[in-house]
């Protein structure tokens, strides 16, 4: 069985080359990429694959099984023709510009046509060494590469914009890493994944290039990204306007909002959202120490460089979206010259976001069209119960279903009461608040114009039922580093459905168990990879 693809190599054949070779970490001027082929391994074997995406890139189901796949997506083969590269980028790191970042660790395999005719850009997470590298060695271990993985996947299948994975490989190498940052550095197992999106452009691509006064290259870097991935903007196909930038930016302020209300739907927190990990397509990209809400609780983070200062938690997602995009128009700004526009656009997001999430939250609850203020202040007052005491956010939702218009009130804790962390500590005032809650949202019910079965089918297809809860994704990468890789196929396959019940797989539905609550890749992650 052979692995072909169709080329396209439109970044790499449109867009300025490195012209120094040498792959040793370096700050590389006047330049997009730098060419760069991945690090051969030794023993790589291929722990889990996304039939979706085999199919999607028009391969045989069967494909992973042969050794030419083995290869290719453990780097030890190019794909004929290709000409692998690493992408040149910078940053804002927790608000304070970073300059040259790049793909440290990660190396683009080539752009090929997918079955539907659509570009897509294929590259190994953990293939090695990149000018990028800075002081690291372009490698992954498996903890981390597990966790890429199956959230990749996740995503797509709960309705999120994100970047895909196609691959999971161990390498058979072994990688040396500080995972607590506390100097007790140790040999882990060492993978890679295929990761595959349109493009992995991201702010600080445009970023690098202003910051340096290359403006040249900065105009070349918009007009490649709009005229191949934004192509409905162009009106002219020879020349751009600064209007067609403007426009441009508008979409990416728009498909930025749309990613961030589906993040707050979820209860995903990204956890280190520096403006080179913000796509300029609006999808959720670079996967390192995310989380997922497990107790409500909006200053949450699952970054451990963030504990103290939380600019990444769960609350804060929206407005550091926003803050990323004045990065972005800021930079524009340099070859529009006016910012009357890109204002506009910032105000956009802001009312846009606004106005998605109140519906989106009216979704959740199955109150039909959000109404104003009275159902503005239903949602507040809800998540304020929900942060008095430890609540499963995913849990609370999934089962408001079996409260109804026509449920008794005093029905209210047995239909939420298995979200409830600790029962025995909600005390008489707690239970009181959530009452009072539940008879505004009763009274909310009985003039909605959905009836129960339409709003049990909107809540149901709005609050996922199954999420890869950190607990559940350290389990699997348990298992995997004793050998054991059942587990990353079973969690594979339940996120493939989501949103349906499941009744083989209950036991997935659960709240953190107390051994989680402080175990390592549990609750908090460094960026250590």
């Amino acid at each position: 069985m052979s692995i072909k693809f169709k080329l396209r190599n439109r970044f790499s054949e449109s867009l300025p080359a490195d012209l120094e070779t040498a792959v040793m970490p370096r700050q590389v001027h006047n330049a997009a990429f730098s060419y760069v082929n991945p690090t051969p391994v030794s023993q790589p074997q291929v722990l889990a694959v996304s039939t979706e995406m085999l199919t999607s890139l028009g391969l045989e189901q069967q494909a992973w099984q042969s050794e030419q796949f083995l290869e290719i997506f453990a780097g030890n083969q190019l794909i004929e023709n290709s000409r692998p590269y690493a992408m040149c980028y910078g940053g804002h790191q927790f608000g304070n510009w970073a300059g040259q970042l790049g793909d440290g660790r990660a190396i683009n395999l080539a752009e090929v046509v997918d079955a539907q005719g659509n570009n897509q850009t294929l590259q190994l997470k953990g293939a090695g060494l990149t000018p990028y590298s800075r002081t690291a060695d372009g490698l992954a271990v498996l903890r981390s590469s597990v966790r890429e993985f199956l959230c990749s996947e996740a995503m797509f299948h709960l309705g999120i914009p994100t970047t895909r994975a196609l691959s999971l490989i161990l390498t058979g190498e072994q990688v040396m890493r500080d995972m607590f940052y506390d100097g007790r550095p140790q040999l882990e197992p060492g993978a890679i994944v295929c990761r595959v999106a349109p493009s992995f452009v991201r702010f600080g691509s445009f970023q690098i290039f202003a910051s340096r006064q290359e403006t040249d290259n900065l105009k070349k870097l918009i007009e490649h990204t709009i005229r191949y991935d934004f192509p409905h903007l162009m009106l002219d196909e020879e020349k751009l306007t600064s209007e067609t930038y403007e426009a441009f930016f508008d979409e990416v302020c728009r498909r930025t909002c749309e990613m961030i209300v589906h993040w707050m739907r979820v209860g995903f927190v990204h956890g280190v959202m520096n403006t080179d990990n913000m796509s300029v397509l609006g999808l959720t990209i670079d996967y390192g120490p995310y989380g997922w809400l497990e107790g409500y609780d909006p200053h949450w983070t699952p970054n451990t460089t963030d504990g103290e200062g939380k600019r990444y938690s769960f609350g804060n997602q929206p407005q550091i979206a926003q803050w990323n995009l004045l990065q972005l128009a800021n930079t524009l700004y340099t070859v529009i010259g006016t910012a009357d526009k890109l204002e506009e656009s910032l105000q956009k997001f802001a009312d846009l976001y606004t106005h998605s999430s109140q519906q989106m939250y009216a979704d959740k609850l199955g109150i039909g069209r959000h109404r104003g203020e009275d159902d503005q202040k239903l949602i507040g007052d809800l998540f304020a119960c929900l942060a008095s005491t430890e609540t499963d956010m995913t849990i609370f939702f999934r089962n408001l279903t079996k409260f109804s218009q026509e449920s008794e009130l005093a029905t209210w804790y047995e239909s939420v009461k298995e979200a409830f962390y600790t029962l025995d500590e909600i005390n008489t005032q707690t239970k009181d608040e959530f009452q009072s809650w539940f008879t505004r949202y009763k009274a909310r019910l009985q003039v909605s114009e959905l009836d129960s079965q339409d709003r049990i089918s909107l809540m149901n297809r709005t609050n996922p039922k199954y999420i890869l809860r950190n607990y559940l994704a350290q389990i699997a990468i348990d298992k995997a580093h004793e050998g054991d890789y059942s587990e990353i196929e079973k969690l594979l396959d339940i996120m493939r459905r989501p949103y349906d019940e499941q009744p083989e797989h209950e036991q997935y539905f659960a709240k953190r168990p107390e051994w989680a609550r402080t175990k390592a890749g549990c609750s908090m992650l460094s960026c250590s990879s």
